[in-house]
């Protein structure tokens, strides 16, 4: 077993640590905002780890450019899309959470029907 492997095993390893996290995170926060903050940086980690892992297990140039490109759409993708879902979620007047404090937002988005 060479260093390298030992490596991509850790990376792999913390990266399914935060994607179960994320599946927790998923199941016991309250509402949908707390949630999509929970999941999209836990599994965007998570991801971008088992990426690097899979890399360390196999390096070279043809497997460097595929796990670069994941990443970045990673990235770009994961943030983005969670932003409409929240988005989304509010206009529809999504429930929040008991223990959120104010709605900093307070009216100023128009709702769905509209």
């Amino acid at each position: 077993m060479t260093l390298l492997n030992v490596l991509a095993g850790v990376a792999i390893g913390f990266g399914t640590a935060f994607m179960v996290t994320s599946a927790i995170a998923l199941i016991r926060l309250d509402d949908v905002f707390t949630r999509i903050n929970a999941v999209t940086k836990a599994a965007t980690l998570g991801v971008i780890l088992i990426l690097i892992g899979s890399f360390l297990m196999m390096p070279g140039w043809d497997t460097a450019w595929k796990v670069v490109l994941a990443v970045l759409l990673q990235l770009i993708t994961s943030p983005v899309g969670s932003f409409f879902v929240a988005r989304a979620a509010y206009r529809s007047r999504s429930a929040l959470s008991s223990s959120t404090c104010r709605d900093e937002l307070g009216g100023r988005v128009p709702d769905g029907t509209e």
